[in-house]
């Protein structure tokens, strides 16, 4: 077959068909829209799920413009779904804009980046309107200012009601808003520090907007999140929510199986159905199965040379995952199990409530628990009522998202790591202390989150990484000595200096650790690990042998030809 190009980071409705990309037709969201008659629609969906060419597919089919675009949607659902719908097809004005430029370092740059997007739409329209002759002197100067990017704060405020009222001054036609990832610029206040500002400044853009706006026909919003209606939407009595717990709209953000196994077929990549069902599905909206789109697409097109490319996380590379991150680095012991049960494939339940703002995250650990759900890195299993209180039975969607649990604990280890003082471990290590070693090992266990279901490779990285700032030491881990490779080296440069054998096991059961700490010395002697090191010149070497059930720990130690032992 022709290998069709995918769409990788196009999200330009027109460019994605002029183009010829491979698309999945999602245009019976526009009939949808127009059966539902919503005024303002926020739909809310996690990130990279294809709300942003949405918005352009509503732009291209709406708007009226100096061409007609009838030509993009030939052969599109839309185009059979009957006259009443294809009747406004390049009827309106549009007013469209993103605020995810907004995503900046300040609120002073933040706000200037809002400004040149407003401007954007201005100078879009400014031919049409500068053509009809009918705008008013006074208003043609402040829309003047505000496209030269000259306008007062007050100019701004309600940039987006006052263009919609010159559009229908010029055009005679009601205009239709679109207003992108609303959500960027409080996600990215809240954790630099100027939400509240952030906050103001949105509220006042969107009441203007899309209440009482009698020059507006409807709008589309979307988002990330849903931010409650006290702190943005205030008063907006005709907001229509449309968050992933809705069963409308369900189909049109995503893909749908269906849509996942005639892409697959179409690449023929059929094959690959398990590898694709496994790391990109798991997503519920409403009662919609629903794979991420992003990921799909980068997947298969990873396979244009090779059918059997490994799957990878794609979606981790480009989602913002600071709220995983918040959750695990603000747990406590109980929130550190229920990760460690998530990761492990287990579930937990918790009371799901949609009205939220950033600054609601840590007033409790149930909010975070919710900021996880509406972003798409918890899947909804089951939900109940009780009383007025829904509970949801929630699980991680899939292995792409769990890979992003695992990263995020991995770096928080490592950041409690660097800062704590380990002094007392290395000292232990080198006087053969095993009492206090296996006490210092068991106390930071209990202060990590566990995954790998306690796999022995879950204490390799966890040792090694106790072990990593040890000073002047070299810490090696699986290097070849004797007939085999010990777990970990540690050895002073100079021959002089020590060098230390560790081989760790797991047991079974807290009452087998001695019996895995005997057979980790064992194996050291048996595999004649220490014969490369006197091979090099050290002389001064000693051999430890540490188990681990769970969260305990056990060392022995082999030197001179005794063994000793404890265990924490």
């Amino acid at each position: 077959m022709k290998w069709i190009p995918l769409p990788i980071g196009v999200d330009s409705f027109e460019k994605i068909i002029r183009n010829h990309y491979y698309y999945i037709d999602k245009t019976l969201y526009i009939k949808e829209l127009l059966d539902r008659k919503g005024e303002v629609n926020l739909f809310t969906r996690p990130r990279r799920f294809g709300k942003t060419l949405n918005m352009s597919m509503l732009r291209y089919f709406f708007e009226k413009g100096d061409y007609d675009n009838a030509e993009l949607f030939q052969g599109l659902k839309i185009m059979d779904a009957g006259e009443e719908y294809l009747s406004h097809m390049g009827q309106y004005p549009v007013i469209s804009i993103s605020l995810k430029s907004m995503k900046q370092y300040s609120y002073e740059l933040s706000y200037d980046m809002m400004r040149k997007a407003i401007e954007g739409e201005y100078s879009r329209h400014w031919k049409e309107i500068d053509e009809s002759g009918k705008l008013a002197e006074i208003k043609k100067e402040r829309y003047l200012r505000i496209l030269n990017l000259k306008g007062s704060e007050s100019d701004y405020a309600d940039a987006l009601r006052f263009l919609s009222e010159c559009l229908y001054t010029c055009t005679g036609r009601r205009s239709i808003i679109l207003i992108d990832e609303y959500d960027v610029p409080l996600e990215n206040a809240y954790f630099g520090g100027f939400y509240d500002r952030m906050v103001s400044l949105i509220r006042s853009l969107f009441e203007s907007a899309l209440k009482t706006n009698d020059f507006l026909e409807f709008a589309v919003v979307t988002g990330c999140l849903r931010i409650s209606r006290e702190s943005i939407f205030t008063g907006l009595n005709n907001l229509k929510i449309i968050s992933i717990t809705s069963t409308m709209y369900a189909e049109h953000f995503g893909f749908t199986p269906e849509e996942v196994e005639q892409m697959l077929a179409d690449y023929d990549l059929l094959e690959n159905l398990p590898t694709v069902r496994k790391w990109y599905d798991g997503y519920r909206f409403g009662d919609t199965e629903v794979y991420n789109p992003w990921s799909v697409i980068n997947y298969v097109d990873s396979c244009y040379k090779n059918k059997k490319t490994f799957a990878k996380p794609y979606w981790s590379n480009t989602s913002s995952n600071s709220i995983v991150r918040e959750l695990i680095e603000h747990a406590d012991l109980s929130v550190r199990q229920e990760i460690e049960g998530l990761i492990e494939g287990g579930t937990i339940t918790k009371p799901i409530h949609e009205d939220i703002t950033y600054d609601d995250m840590h007033s409790t650990q149930d909010n975070l628990w919710n900021f996880l759900f509406f972003t798409g890195y918890l899947k909804k299993i089951r939900e109940e009522q009780e009383d007025e209180t829904i509970r949801m039975e929630m699980a991680i969607p899939n292995s792409e998202v769990r890979y992003i649990y695992k990263n995020a604990v991995l770096r928080w280890f490592e950041k409690k790591t660097e800062e704590k003082e380990l002094t007392p471990l290395y000292e232990s290590l080198f006087a053969g202390d095993t009492e206090r070693m296996a006490q210092i090992l068991s106390e930071n266990l209990m202060e990590t989150i566990s995954f790998y279901d306690y796999q022995e490779s879950y204490y390799h990285g966890f040792l090694t990484g106790m072990l990593k700032h040890i000073g002047n030491y070299i810490v090696q881990s699986n290097r070849e000595s004797g007939c085999g490779r010990p777990d970990i080296l540690v050895r002073y440069p100079s021959v002089r200096g020590k060098a230390i054998i560790i081989e760790i096991k797991v047991s079974k059961t807290y009452q087998g650790l001695e019996e895995k700490c005997d057979e980790a010395l064992r194996q050291i002697e048996e595999k004649k690990y220490e014969e490369g090191l006197r091979q090099e010149g050290y002389q001064d070497i000693m051999k430890y042998g540490v188990a681990f059930y769970r969260k305990e720990c056990m060392v022995k130690v082999a030197s001179g030809g005794e063994v000793s032992g404890e265990k924490k």
